[in-house]
């Protein structure tokens, strides 16, 4: 909980950053507080904070969730400059991070269990809604935030910090399906839709796990970079039917990492017997007629007994296992680093798929402080 004053009212600090102020979605400059440093909490400095396709949704209110001001950004790399008298797992000058998590109940099934993402009562880091003590969350396009200790995940120190950030939640997001649905195992084949932000790193930690990978996507300019350039072992293009049909009943999973519009049933055929295909990209919605997969449609394309599936990020366990993993096996993301003045460009450029493979905001040398 944050302090209060003698009054009773939350004492704040002043922060800067950068917000949009309607649906419009454009961002300028913002000054605003954050709460204090409470006991259990650490305050970051921002360096670098990564734009993810989610943040264009959110600052143009496509969800129906946003409130305004907003400051978007949940891919936060930083270091600590202060931290609560009860914090025992950070002290000043570490190199951390913050993703989406800030807040969960600790107290429910999921939360003991290590998968705060699925908390009914989870708290995002630039969602903007009230905090515990009745403060509004923004986000990490700003100079500072304070976090929760437990919210909070240490950088290992192999890793580029800049490169780092779109791992707090482009990494995890593919990472926890790969683990928790047991695709992880040397020898599998997994299959990966789109080759964005996400797909880019699903490609990258199927391969350090030991599992063959295939990508499949609409653009078939996209080849080379997949199996070149991110070591896939094979491409589809999926409006090609002969190249599909050699591949039906060959993956023993597939990460969907697509945001828009797209049939699902030309996936689910690509699938063994009991295979997985797990939703991570967030479109609004999906095509999947019911009937083939209760009936099949014919011997060479049985959809039944497949299962499709979301993942919503992940848990702070697995957040910091995936960091410790991508230390060892020297992952970290393709990214072009931006200041913050350019960051309206960055987003419409990312609307429009220009961009390989994510941008990385470089906070501390290029937001100006209010303080």
């Amino acid at each position: 909980m944050a302090e209060k004053s003698l009054s009773g009212q939350v004492q704040q600090k002043k922060a800067s950053g950068w917000a949009a102020r309607d649906t419009c979605g454009v961002l300028s400059p913002f000054d605003f507080y954050r709460r204090v440093t409470g006991e259990k909490d650490v305050t970051i400095k921002v360096l670098y904070c990564g734009i993810c396709r989610s943040d264009l949704h959110m600052l143009k209110n496509d969800w129906g969730i946003s409130t305004y001001p907003l400051v978007p950004g949940h891919e936060v790399i930083g270091v600590v400059t202060e931290v609560g008298s009860k914090v025992e797992k950070f002290k000043v000058g570490d190199k951390v991070g913050a993703g989406f998590l800030v807040g969960s109940c600790h107290s429910c099934h999921n939360c003991a269990n290590n998968f705060e993402n699925y908390c009914p009562k989870l708290i995002g880091i630039d969602s903007g809604v009230e905090y515990y003590d009745g403060m509004k969350t923004y986000g990490g396009y700003s100079d500072i935030i304070v976090v929760d200790e437990h919210f909070t995940v240490r950088i290992p120190d192999s890793l580029p910090l800049d490169a780092c950030a779109p791992m707090l939640c482009a990494g995890i997001s593919v990472y926890s399906p790969l683990r928790s649905h047991g695709l992880d195992k040397p020898g599998m084949h997994v299959g990966v839709v789109g080759l964005g932000g996400l797909g880019h790193m699903a490609v990258k930690f199927a391969k350090a796990m030991g599992v063959k990978v295939t990508v499949i996507s609409t653009s078939p300019s996209k080849k080379k970079d997949a199996i070149e350039r991110l070591g896939a072992d094979t491409f589809l293009f999926s409006h090609d039917p002969d190249e599909m049909q050699s591949a039906v009943s060959t993956l023993d999973g597939i990460i969907d990492t697509v945001t828009g519009f797209h049939p699902l049933l030309p996936l689910l055929g690509l699938l063994k017997y009991n295979g997985k295909l797990v939703i991570v990209g967030g479109p609004d919605k999906l095509e999947l007629p019911v009937p083939p997969l209760l009936f099949g449609e014919q011997i060479n394309h049985d959809y039944r007994a497949k299962a499709v599936v979301g993942c919503f990020v992940g848990g702070m366990k697995e957040t910091q296992d995936m960091l410790n993993f991508a230390a060892e096996h020297n992952i970290t993301a393709d990214i072009e680093t931006i200041s913050i003045d350019n960051a309206n460009t960055a987003l419409e450029r990312l609307e429009k798929g220009d961009v390989r493979y994510r941008f990385v905001i470089d906070v501390g040398n290029t937001l100006k402080s209010s303080s």
